[in-house]
């Protein structure tokens, strides 16, 4: 694959303090101009402190920062050199739900404000994606909802098939931010309510919920679809609360 390099143009002024940060901003900047994706090469070291004009340690230095957020990788041998390991959305979405995960495991944050947080955030989602919401959408939908009929509540065919269910919805909403913004949805708030809940969730409730979801986005119905949502969420705070008397 050919090599992608950022061209830093007369912006940049280096060395400076805080050279390593303003490199390694520029990166992430020129990952996202250009749709870079992970496998993508960038250069080698001594390409981008060439481009640059900075000497390798103040490079590496931006490449540690970068390495650390997992956005590039770090190939060696003849083969070797600066690649993409993740896109710079997906990590905003990843350290955030590494974020999210840590607090909750410290019990800084419970699943009621997580699910509370998943009403302002996923019940417009469902909205947009009703409005945006194509013939390969609804067909997608439709075989999730199918996929999880006949199996309990926290197997793995149904969270699984719960999952793409949201996946979908998430994607049919049509905004990058958004989807990354909620995406600790489906990586923390989800595994956890399995264990917690699945027990005592009703499948046909769940896969009823689905339906109306479903149907509203068939239908292209925004506000219906937001109902539905709503109510989706609703249940799950509800058996939460149960639980607990």
């Amino acid at each position: 694959m050919a090599t992608a390099r950022p061209r830093p143009g007369g912006q940049f002024k280096p060395p400076s303090p805080g050279a390593s940060e303003q490199i390694a901003w520029q990166i992430r900047k020129y990952l996202e101009e250009q749709h870079l994706q992970p496998g993508d090469r960038i250069g080698t070291e001594q390409e981008l402190a060439d481009e640059f004009g900075v000497s390798r340690p103040t490079l590496r230095e931006a490449l540690r920062l970068l390495s650390a957020s997992q956005l590039i990788r770090v190939g060696r041998g003849r083969a070797g050199g600066i690649f993409v390991a993740r896109t710079p959305r997906d990590g905003m979405s990843a350290n955030l739900s590494e974020s999210i995960a840590l607090m909750l495991a410290a019990d800084t944050i419970s699943l009621d404000e997580l699910l509370d947080a998943r009403l302002s955030l996923e019940v417009p989602l469902a909205g947009r994606a009703a409005a945006n919401a194509t013939d390969e959408v609804v067909t997608r939908l439709e075989a999730a909802v199918l996929a999880a009929e006949g199996h309990a509540p926290g197997t793995d065919p149904f969270n699984q098939a719960d999952t793409e269910f949201h996946q979908i919805l998430a994607e049919a909403a049509g905004n990058v931010l958004l989807r990354g913004l909620t995406g600790w949805i489906l990586e923390v708030l989800q595994p956890s309510l399995i264990v917690t809940i699945s027990v005592d969730v009703d499948a046909e409730t769940i896969l009823d919920q689905h339906r109306a979801i479903l149907r509203a986005v068939r239908r292209r119905q925004r506000g219906a679809a937001e109902k539905a949502m709503r109510a989706h969420i609703e249940y799950l705070t509800a058996v939460l609360h149960a639980q607990r008397g």
